[in-house]
């Protein structure tokens, strides 16, 4: 995560911020780690992409009813804008952030 910035800071920016709320225990949380990475390399700066730790930060996941984990989040402008648990294939999340994107944009 950033330094220097608190997690609704992050998430209140204009670009999109996707979240990946994990837990170490998880299996399919380890999954997303590849595919997490070669989304990060295909949207560039398109996007942030940060992991919270749901055990770490009972709070956070509590306050977005993270109810299994993984359970990917995209922010914009502080507001979710598309949510999805389990194992998300790199060519939808890339979709989905250049989607919002290009919305941004629109």
């Amino acid at each position: 995560m950033a330094k220097g910035k608190s997690f609704s800071e992050i998430i209140k920016g204009d670009q999109p911020v996707l979240v990946d709320f994990y837990a170490t225990w998880c299996g399919p949380c380890k999954m997303m780690q590849p595919i997490l990475t070669e989304t990060a390399g295909k949207v560039g700066d398109k996007a942030k992409i940060i992991k919270i730790d749901i055990d770490k930060n009972p709070m956070a996941a509590s306050r977005f009813q993270v109810k299994s984990v993984p359970t990917l989040v995209l922010f914009q402008n502080g507001k979710i804008v598309w949510r999805q648990s389990g194992v998300v294939p790199a060519k939808q999340l890339v979709e989905v952030i250049n989607k919002q994107a290009m919305a941004k944009q629109g």
